[in-house]
């Protein structure tokens, strides 16, 4: 992923562009789910954030929160809370802390999708999911980063505790699930993040579909390495 945040306006507009392709691409009903983009602002890192209950339809440039990384820490100790260092027209979604917490721990992502994508979030509802994840029963579950996609435990939305567990269920990764919630991509780009989330749920539903014909074979850890290695060629720039 590159490691160069985009120009605020930039970011907004890739922002709405992702999240009003969320429910397009069947990743989301209504105003559910939320999109994140880091920028500066007179110097000031932090990010935007689509806001909370506002229709993706009606949604705009201008529309966004933008959100300073550096928040209080009193700030994590009042659920749905918004964020104290915060500036726009409507309230940051109520998954701020989650997008700043990705955000400030993975330095070099730059956009974080949040969605209730149907197929990932009944896995998600599964016990076997919860402890496991998605195992590597396809080759392409290599997108999310490793062989498999972690399944983080339940915590009420919005909360740090929430947070806490995306980011750990993260670590390494580019997708996971949230355990009777959804899912969480990340992407260089909002677009990128919005690729990388429409994978697993295409994945979750090859998953549900093979579930209900039998029990999946599952690809062993040397091959999802040399998947994963052919992965990173592949997406590495060409040189003349």
């Amino acid at each position: 992923m590159t490691t160069r945040p985009m120009d605020e306006l930039v970011a907004r507009v890739a922002v709405v562009v992702a999240a009003q392709a969320l429910a397009p691409r069947g990743l989301t009903t209504g105003t559910s789910g939320n999109v994140s983009a880091r920028c500066a602002r007179d110097g000031v890192a932090g990010f935007v954030i689509t806001p909370s209950a506002i229709p993706y339809d009606a949604m705009t440039p201008e529309t966004l929160a933008w959100v300073a990384l550096d928040q209080p820490a009193t700030d994590d100790e009042t659920p749905l809370a918004p964020p104290a260092r915060w500036i726009g027209p409507h309230t940051p979604s109520t998954e701020w802390r989650m997008h700043r917490d990705v955000l400030a721990h993975r330095p070099a992502v730059h956009a974080v999708i949040h969605a209730h994508a149907p197929a990932a979030t009944a896995l998600a509802c599964l016990p076997d999911v919860q402890r496991d994840g998605i195992p590597a029963f396809h080759y392409m579950v290599a997108v999310a980063g490793g062989d498999d996609i972690r399944c983080a435990p339940y915590a009420t939305f919005g909360t740090a505790a929430l947070s806490a567990y995306a980011v750990a269920a993260l670590e390494g990764r580019t997708a996971c699930l949230l355990a009777h919630h959804g899912i969480v991509a990340l992407g260089a780009t909002p677009d990128a993040a919005l690729a990388v989330a429409v994978e697993v749920e295409t994945l979750a539903q090859i998953y549900v579909q093979a579930r209900a014909a039998g029990t999946p074979a599952v690809l062993d850890a040397e091959e999802m390495a040399r998947v994963q290695e052919r992965f990173t060629r592949y997406q590495r720039p060409v040189k003349d």
